[in-house]
Formats: structure tokens, C-alpha cells, sequence
């Protein structure tokens, strides 16, 4: 999709309204991750007058409109999952206990369907097709080689479009080792399972599992008031090393094949890529240093793993850099256990529980720590002000949700889905919505329609917006 030049115009006065606003703060002496403060809004709101760009991830009271997407393996118990009641009379069942205090911030959205991922004429694969098509509505390849095909992800859609405005266009994570080739699922790559956020059809964008390199990719390596040189001397060596392959592969590309070529180029693109990912983050100026340490790494609590994730999600956000984030939780059909609470088998294994109330007792537990992670992550959320007096949690839209239905017999229609946070006010929460069976990618055109995001007709299967959320 092109750029008008309207468009490229109010794209390039918002970054010198962000420039201003950054030599004021280095002109302090120090670059820091401030609270928000009404007297220096964020670049959205410092171009609210140049034209419809301008309005681009910003609510209505100014402040910054986030967007994210959690998402949890091997589907629910479906019996303890959805809520008795409707529309703002209802009761939430046990897995959402853990949300009662929230319960007036979220929309459970019942008729939620991904139907592209059905196994149709592909057979089995019903978890690579789960988590490939969540985000991107389409029906993934059925194929284990290199020759990939899912479609671009709604966040990557949204990212096209605002990513400017923040240091990051995006950010994505995840609690699980990351596999980027290979057969996983009956035949499925194993980059349907282990990435949420697709690029384009053929290139996913692969999450980062190590919460410390996950920070100082943010904000630096070092101590507190040491991270701001430490990213600048790593965005020079990052240079240095970029300039030397793209020289090398210019000498080698005389020498090859057009097959050979064609492939080089699709390297040298991925090259580019991380040397605009530089350029942008230098536009910003200096990062952010924030008043915490650093993460240590991986912990061996999967729980602390999991928050610790949770709380970056909340950092990236408290210091604007970026407004668009992904979590997958663990990868979809992940067979992990959780001897924390005292179950010893995969979760995966227990999915196939056959209707034994045993195993589906344990699924069910399974559910309920995840949610129990969620809701902490949600309550920190709803804590933080942002600078318009609200909340961050108000000012977001949050999905968690899964790809699978009942794990069980492997469906994909009216999936667990949750709509957290009210949109900056643009989003009726405190109910629990039937929809009766719609694609999901009617909501996800919802979601980035609030973002200001311009000129999506389709996504996916999608059949329309999702209206009255």
C-alpha cells in the first residue's frame, strides 16, 4: 500500500513535533523513563492539527492508544469458561474468577470463529492452523519446507501504518524457545506455532524469549544511567556490521545465479530491515532509562517467567515505545507441565482428556493459572495512570484469547476470547457479548479502525467490521 503524500507530510511534522520534544528532555541532562506529564504529550497528540495522521493511535482525551494481543495454548474447558447471563447481567465462571474485580474493564465475546482453520481439505494440523491463522484469518500452507505461506497479521497491518510514531513499531514476545523451521504439526512448520506476528505472507516476526535481551533491545545494557551510551555504541557496532555484509553481498552478487540472486536479495531485505529499525530508533534520540534493573534472564519459575514478560509489555508502554505488542504465552499444542500446582502431565496430553473428568480437571486448573496471570497483569494495568488521569488499561485494548476452542476435538469456532480495556472510551466493557458465529477478523478490523488505521477493507476471511464493541 502506498503513502499518500498528505500523508507522508503529517507523517514527517509529527516526528519533528517528537524531535522538539526530546531536545527539551536532553536539554535536562538526562533522558529517563518520566511518568507522563500533561505539559509534554506524546507525539500524537503534538500533531493532533496536522491532518488525519495526526489522529493516528491517540484517544480521545489525547493520550497514547495501545493495542495487544496475549494468546494461550490448547483452548479451554469450555464448561468453566464462558459466563452465565448476558449483556451487562451476567457472572463469570471459574476460569474468569480471577478477572472479577475487573470484570467492569472486559467484554467476553462469544461467536468468535477462525474457520480457515478447520482442517477442510488439509487434514490434520490443527494447532499450527490455530496460531497461524489467529492474527492473519487466512489458511496457512500446509507444508514443512521453506516455502511458508500464512498472510500479513493484523498488528503487522496496524504497524505499517503507526509504527512512526513510537520507537518501535512493535514489539513481540513470547514464554517458549523459538523454532523457525521444521516439521511440528502433521506436516505444519513450525513458524505457525512458534509466531503470532506475520510480516508478510512468507516472513514471520519471530518473538523474543529472554527477557533481558528483550530490555536492553529497549533501553540499553548496564546499570540505570549507563543504558543510554550502551545503545549507542551498540547501534554503531550494529552499523559497522551491516556496512560490511551489504558490501560483501554486492561483490558476491555479480557472481551468482539468478536463482541464487533472487534468494541473496530476500537476505539483503531482511539486512535493510534491522538498518531501518536503527534509523528509526535514532530519530527517537535517546532511549529511555528506566529506575529498574535489569532482568536477569530466563527465570526457572514459569510464573515469574510469564510476569516478568508481562511487566516489560507495561513498560514499553508506560514509556511510549511502541503502542502495538504480541505475547504468545507458550506455543500452540505446548505439552509443558505445571508441577506448581501439582499437575505433572503436559498440558497438551490432558487436552486429549476423551471427556475424563480427571484430566479435564487438570485442564481446567491449567486454565486458571493462566488467567490468574492475566488478571495480575490486567490489575498493574488498570494501576498505572496515564497522563490523561486514566488508566493504561483504559486507554488499551487488550485481547486474550486462543486459537483453539475445546482442545479437545481440535474446534476453532466460537473460540475463548476475551476484549480487555475500554479503547480510551470507545469500547462498551462490563458485558458479556454473543455474536452468534462471525469471523474474528471482523473484530481485529474493529481494533485497528480505533487506531486511525486507514484503507483496510478485508483482513483475512473478514466479512465486515464487528459492530456494537
Amino acid at each position: 500500500m502506498k503513502t499518500s503524500l498528505p500523508l507522508r507530510q503529517d507523517i514527517a511534522a509529527q516526528r519533528h513535533a517528537s524531535l522538539s520534544r526530546r531536545h527539551f528532555l536532553r536539554g535536562l541532562g538526562a533522558c529517563l523513563a518520566l511518568p507522563a506529564f500533561e505539559s509534554i504529550r506524546p507525539l500524537s497528540v503534538l500533531a493532533a492539527d496536522t491532518g488525519p495522521a495526526g489522529r493516528m493511535a491517540m484517544t480521545p482525551t489525547g493520550a497514547p492508544l495501545r493495542m495487544a494481543f496475549v494468546y494461550f495454548p490448547n483452548g479451554a474447558i469450555q464448561g468453566n469458561w464462558w459466563p452465565d447471563g448476558d449483556g451487562q447481567e451476567f457472572t463469570l465462571n471459574r476460569t474468569m474468577q480471577p478477572l472479577a474485580n475487573l470484570k467492569h474493564r472486559l467484554q467476553i465475546l462469544a461467536g468468535m470463529d477462525h474457520v480457515n482453520a478447520t482442517p477442510g481439505p488439509d487434514g490434520p494440523g490443527d494447532h499450527a492452523r490455530a496460531s497461524g491463522t489467529f492474527l492473519t484469518g487466512v489458511r496457512v500452507k500446509k507444508t514443512a519446507g521453506a516455502d511458508i505461506h500464512a498472510g500479513i497479521s493484523i498488528d503487522q497491518v496496524a504497524a505499517n501504518q503507526i509504527g512512526h510514531l513510537t520507537r518501535f513499531p512493535s514489539l513481540e514476545l513470547t514464554c517458549d524457545a523459538v523454532r523457525k523451521s521444521g516439521n511440528c504439526d502433521s506436516g505444519y512448520s513450525c513458524a505457525y506455532q512458534y509466531n503470532l506476528s506475520w510480516r508478510s505472507p512468507s516472513q514471520p516476526v519471530a518473538p523474543e524469549p529472554n527477557p533481558r535481551l528483550l530490555f536492553e533491545r529497549l533501553f540499553g545494557a548496564g546499570a540505570p544511567g549507563e543504558r543510554s551510551e550502551s545503545l549507542m555504541r551498540r547501534r554503531e557496532q550494529q552499523r559497522s556490521i551491516l556496512d560490511f555484509v551489504l558490501e560483501d553481498a554486492r561483490a558476491l552478487q555479480r557472481q551468482l545465479a539468478s536463482r541464487d540472486r533472487q534468494k541473496l536479495e530476500e537476505y539483503l531485505g531482511s539486512v535493510r530491515e534491522i538498518e531501518k529499525r536503527i534509523e528509526r530508533a535514532e530519530q527517537f534520540g535517546a532511549a529511555p532509562d528506566p529506575a529498574v534493573e535489569t532482568p536477569a534472564g530466563i527465570p526457572p519459575s514459569f510464573a515469574e517467567y510469564i510476569q516478568i514478560m508481562y511487566d516489560m509489555m507495561i513498560l514499553t508502554f508506560q514509556t511510549d515505545s511502541t503502542r502495538i505488542a504480541t505475547f504468545l504465552l507458550a506455543n500452540e499444542g505446548s505439552n509443558r507441565a505445571f508441577p506448581e500446582i501439582g499437575i505433572a502431565e503436559g498440558h497438551h496430553y490432558l487436552t486429549h482428556h476423551r471427556n475424563k473428568q480427571e484430566m479435564m480437571d487438570k485442564v481446567a486448573e491449567i486454565d486458571l493459572w493462566y488467567m490468574k496471570q492475566f488478571a495480575r497483569f490486567l490489575d498493574k494495568m488498570d494501576q498505572a495512570k496515564d497522563l490523561d488521569g486514566h488508566s493504561l488499561l483504559h486507554n488499551s485494548m487488550i485481547v486474550y484469547g486462543s486459537g483453539n476452542a475445546d482442545g479437545n476435538r481440535h474446534t476453532h469456532v466460537n473460540l475463548p476470547v476475551i476484549l480487555a480495556g475500554d479503547g480510551g472510551g470507545t469500547l462498551t466493557t462490563g458485558r458479556y457479548a454473543k455474536f452468534g458465529g462471525v469471523p474474528m477478523s471482523n473484530l481485529l478490523l474493529s481494533m485497528v479502525d480505533r487506531l486511525g488505521v486507514s484503507g483496510v477493507e478485508r483482513h483475512g476471511d473478514s466479512t465486515g467490521r464487528l459492530a456494537g464493541i
